[in-house]
Formats: C-alpha cells, structure tokens, sequence
C-alpha cells in the first residue's frame, strides 16, 4: 500500500507541537500505511515570536535551527510558502525560496500558519515590531538615541532622546515596554547618563491593564511596571508619531525618541489566498475536533483558527497556550479519524483554570491564575520563572 502523507503548513510552537503529537500518537504507521511526514515553513528555523522583543532590547537569537529537534529527524522540510488548497484534488500549491511554484498532494494537512501582528498605517510613523529584522532596528534606534543624549546639552532634548513611547497595552506591549526600561536604564549608566531619566510611556486605550482580569490585578500589574521604570498612560491612543513626538487622542503631544507600535495579533493574511472557509475576522472554520468545514483530511487549530468550546461556546484566544493543548489533542483526534473510532472534543483552557504569565525583565515576572472565583497572584523571581518555562514549553526546548 503506499504511504500517506501529512503536511503541516507552519513551523511555529502550534505547527511543531501538532507535527510531534501526530507523530506520537500514529508512532509513524496507520492501518499498515506508513506515514511521510511534510513540514512547509519559510523561514530557516522555528522563530520564538514570543520572544520578538528580545532582539529590541539585547542581541538574543530567537530562531532555532530545525536540526535542533529530533523529533524532526525524518521529516521533510520544505522552505517556502503556500498560496493555495485544493481540498477537492487533495493537494496544495506552495511557492519555493526560490521562487518556484510547486504542486505536493496530502493525505492529512494541518493549517498552523498563526497570526501576524497587526500593523498600523504606514503614514503613522513608528516602528511596528513585527519581526526579528523591525526588532533589531528597534534596538539601534533606542541605543542611538541615549547616545546622542550622552552629548546634549539642551536638558528638554535630552529628556525626549531618553524617552520612548510603546502604543499598545497587552501583553507583548507589556513585556516590551518593561524590557526595554530595564536594559535602557543599564545602557544609560554606562554612558554616564542618569538612569532616572529614562522613561518609557506605555499607551492604553482602555482605563485598566489586562482586561482578562479583574480590576485588582490590573492595578497590581501596573504597580510592577512602575517599579521597572514604565509609566502607564491610560485612555489615550498614539493616533500618530512624528518627528519628535506623538500624537495622543486626547489632543495631548508627548515628546519621546521612539515609537514603538504593539498593537495586538490578527491571523494571518495568507489564509486569505488558501481557498478555505474564513470568518469575517479571516480565521479557518473548523468544527469541535479542527476539522477544517468541507475539506476531508484538513486540520487547522492555533491562531489561525476560530476554535469554541461546545460546552460554553467561548472562542480560544490567541495564545500559545491554547495552541499547545490543541496540537497535542490533535494528535488524538488525527489517530481516531484515521481508525474510524469517536475522536475527543475541543475543551477550551479557561474552562480548566484561568492562567496567565508576563514576563517583566530578568527575575522579574507576573503570573495570575483563577478557578472557582479564588485569584492566585504571583511576582518576582518565581513569576519569572514561570513565565520562561512557559516561553521554553511553548518552542519545546524542555
């Protein structure tokens, strides 16, 4: 009998962790057919996008080489991306790194492709961090300033050089916005500068941090950051940055150095071209196992996908966590499909415990959890923690 095949388009934490829980769950064979495995992915390695402010604030490498996996040994990766599925003729077309178009039939696909971070007008000025390259700009945008600073004379243009402006309050801009307050602070010293001076605005357009929550861990979390050196401004939005400063949308102008826009998640763009059935907000429509509607064989679960809970009809949000449950229920629902047996049904996180990790700088973390109306707040260095378990988990690294 011939082998069937499994193509998983992206290799991001919810592509790799579906990728190994098939593969754990099938050990690799199916009703006497072995199974090939197929990982399409454009980039040269897994990218960490959780972890695309460290490239802003220091040199961390955040791409791990595919080699680094051994779960991957035997599979092949194909560096390119797809344009479209032909869920009929069961097959998908992808162009190549090299820019070739190439038609590759599937037996099982999985859509993992995530989501891109949402980026504002390109007249708005600033910079969006939406990949290593606009992280590392970031960097030397920053470091440039407080350079220039080292040698100002004029206290008013100093203090702006020294100030920067994250637009975009959730989590990414959380974790940004006190990284950098922290490394910006010790860059400062050792350029003579007064590290008191060093400010970093984080802009909220809502009057509390982290709506996942009640009111209560919102303000303690802004107590953190105020500790790490980040004033929260709330109710106001950066409508535009210039030369100079930004514009917020109670009329008022900040004077800052940088802009740096983290302004949430949308799926990605891609899905667009792929022929399958879309929400209005452009996630895959899938039902309580991920199957993809009307495509036999296709999976699709991450960000990527609008996944609810049958039991209480919440949509999964777009957070590695949920992704990684999903894969590894994945791989038992691939496994009963394939054997013709009942497969299990999505069962979101929340309806388990309400849980969430920030990271805050080196020893410096933020964990709520909740179940039955008890709220488990935890910080410090055991909040960092695990917070950088869940970061490790996430690009199975432990």
């Amino acid at each position: 009998m011939n082998d069937l095949t499994c193509v998983i388009i992206g290799g991001g934490h919810v592509g790799l962790h579906s990728l190994k829980a098939i593969k754990d769950e099938t050990r690799g064979m199916v009703n006497g057919r072995r199974i090939r495995f197929v990982l399409i992915d454009k980039q040269p390695g897994h990218v960490r996008k959780m972890l695309l402010f460290r490239p802003a604030v220091g040199q961390e490498e955040i791409t791990i080489p595919w080699t680094h996996y051994s779960f991957l040994e035997g599979v092949e990766h194909v560096r390119g991306k797809v344009t479209s599925v032909d869920s009929g003729g069961k097959q998908i077309r992808f162009e190549d790194a090299h820019g070739i178009h190439a038609l590759m039939p599937y037996d099982l696909l999985v859509v993992a492709v995530g989501s891109v971070v949402r980026q504002p007008a390109s007249d708005r000025g600033g910079i969006a961090l939406t990949d290593p390259q606009a992280a590392a700009d970031i960097r030397e945008r920053w470091r440039a300033n407080l350079r220039k600073a080292a040698g100002e004379t004029n206290r008013e243009e100093r203090k702006r050089l020294t100030s920067i402006a994250v637009a975009g309050a959730g989590i990414s801009g959380v974790e940004t916005s006190a990284e950098l307050a922290l490394e910006m602070r010790k860059e400062a010293s050792s350029l003579g500068l007064d590290p008191s001076d060093i400010t970093v605005y984080l802009l909220s357009g809502q009057n509390q941090l982290f709506l996942e929550g009640p009111e209560k861990v919102g303000i303690k979390l802004d107590r953190v950051l105020s500790e790490c050196g980040v004033t929260v401004l709330y109710n106001r939005k950066v409508m535009q940055a210039e030369a100079g400063a930004v514009k917020l949308s109670n009329g008022d102008r900040l004077p800052v150095g940088l802009c740096i826009w983290t302004i949430g998640l949308i799926p990605n763009p891609a899905l667009r071209s792929m022929g399958l059935p879309l929400t209005s907000d452009g996630q895959v429509l899938v039902d309580e196992c991920y199957r993809v509607q009307g495509a036999t064989g296709v999976y699709s679960i991450g960000d990527c996908a609008r996944i609810v809970d049958p039991e209480n009809g919440k949509a999964d949000l777009m957070r590695a966590g949920e992704g990684v449950l999903q894969a590894d229920r994945l791989g038992k629902i691939v496994i009963a499909d394939l054997e013709g047996r009942p497969a299990p049904v999505h069962k979101s996180a929340g309806s388990i415990m309400e849980f969430f990790c920030i990271g805050l700088g080196e020893n410096r973390g933020f964990v709520w959890g909740s179940k039955w109306g008890l709220h488990m707040i935890i910080t410090g260095k055991l909040g960092w923690k695990i917070r950088q378990l869940a970061w490790d988990k996430g690009s199975m690294l432990r």
